[in-house]
């Protein structure tokens, strides 16, 4: 059984990605800030990280800033992981444009941080957990889904440094022989998310009885249940076979935002939708292909969006907090 530092461990995809470690025997360490970015309500994301902590049985949890170069270096020295898995960063586009430069120290700075820590006390593999924001507007539609090989162009400050720190982690592999994998994900969602997401949005506006605001009918995004998102991110971690690769992992099945608006009120059985033109700000997306992910360690997304968005549903019915915001 390997140890493995967890950077963002009590984030929304950390904590699960750290569950399923824990649920196969691993040694998990996690650093996690904590922090609002200044957008997600204070008493919102108490609640959440309390109900994270909840599943996890690490007590090895800090609260070191990837961008404190001497915290970083003493969490490395002190418990010597095997690998890390560096969930750590701005999460989102929006978040990123509300403070760039706070979003590039610790996007960029803080991974330079954690890159020089791992070839100093000799982590074996570094996995680097990017976007499929870094391909931009998808430059061909493929039946089977755009692959790794794809252009990358990203649009806007965030794909952008997620794209830079993939280049960074490669060249550090060049430079030190430190192994990497990198993962993309893609729009990712479940219990125990923020509010201010896409399909969080759609199901506690239609809960509210209110009017989903849709961006873009025919924008397509390959909506990924957490737990498979986490799924793939462990399993790239620990096998043998992903040295030096990068992954998509996704549901590799894309829908259109007004199909997943539609399907958030047939679940709820209310709400209305408002079409609008799409955000000029994101690129245009679609199906990812995820064939090397099954090919090289076995991954297969479990949950249809059906099945996922219903989940969601569920939990936001039980959760105490969201039930005072309807």
């Amino acid at each position: 059984m390997a140890k493995i530092l967890v950077t963002g461990g009590l984030g929304f995809i950390g904590h699960n990605v750290v569950a399923n470690l824990e649920a196969q025997g691993h040694t998990v360490i996690i650093t996690d800030t904590q922090t609002t970015y200044g957008i997600i309500p204070k008493d919102e994301l108490e609640y959440l990280l309390d109900e994270r902590r909840r599943r996890l049985h690490t007590t090895r949890i800090y609260g070191v800033d990837i961008t404190d170069q001497d915290g970083i270096r003493w969490l490395l020295r002190e418990h010597r992981p095997d690998t890390v898995i560096h969930l750590a960063s701005f999460p989102r586009q929006k978040v990123v444009n509300s403070n760039p430069a706070w979003g590039s120290r610790v996007m960029i700075e803080g991974l330079i941080n954690l890159l020089e820590a791992s070839v100093e006390y000799h982590v074996r593999k570094f996995v680097y957990v990017s976007s499929s924001m870094v391909y931009g507007n998808f430059k061909h539609t493929y039946f089977d889904g755009v692959d790794e090989n794809h252009d990358t162009a990203p649009m806007g400050q965030y794909g952008i440094m997620k794209l830079a720190g993939e280049s960074l982690v490669k060249d550090y592999q060049r430079r030190t022989n430190l192994a990497y994998t990198i993962v993309r994900p893609s729009a990712v969602y479940g219990p125990l998310d923020v509010e201010d997401r896409v399909v969080s949005k759609f199901l506690l506006t239609a809960m509210r009885g209110e009017e989903l605001q849709v961006n873009g009918g025919k924008e397509l995004l390959d909506f990924t249940f957490v737990s498979d998102a986490a799924d793939g991110i462990a399993s790239a971690a620990i096998s043998q076979d992903t040295d030096n690769m990068t992954y998509n992992i996704t549901k590799g099945n894309a829908h259109t935002l007004l199909a997943a608006a539609e399907l958030a009120i047939k679940i709820v059985g209310q709400g209305t939708i408002q079409v609008n033109d799409p955000d000029d700000n994101f690129p245009r997306r679609g199906q990812l292909n995820i064939a090397n992910a099954y090919n090289d360690f076995g991954y297969i997304p479990e949950v249809n969006i059906e099945q996922g968005f219903q989940e969601y549903y569920s939990w936001l019915k039980d959760s105490t907090y969201f039930n005072r915001q309807l």
